[in-house]
């Protein structure tokens, strides 16, 4: 089933999330080259694409998972996490309807 993931970053975690960041995207990268992940990328905290020192209010992760719980264990697991950047992460099921 799919699952939504959702972390939201804290207060002025810029600079972790770009020491985190390779670790975070080799994870993703290994949900795709698996087939298991439909989308995956930041929320940038103001509204432009490259947000410059602005930063980012959280990431979405749509992907593949036997269960709730194992998308919960993966979310967890994630480096931001390890390195203080996300303050919550969300996991919900996900129903792919379009496209």
């Amino acid at each position: 089933m799919w699952y939504v993931i959702e972390g939201h970053d804290g207060a002025d975690v810029l600079a972790k999330r770009q020491a985190a960041r390779p670790d975070h995207v080799a994870r993703l990268t290994a949900l795709r080259d698996e087939g298991r992940l439909l989308l995956a990328g930041p929320c940038p905290a103001i509204d432009a694409e490259d947000p410059g020192p602005a930063g980012f209010s959280g990431s979405v992760v749509v992907a593949e998972f036997e269960s709730l719980e194992a998308a919960r264990a993966w979310a967890d697991a994630d480096p931001y996490v390890a390195a203080g950047v996300y303050v919550r992460t969300d996991v919900r099921p996900f129903r792919k309807v379009l496209p």
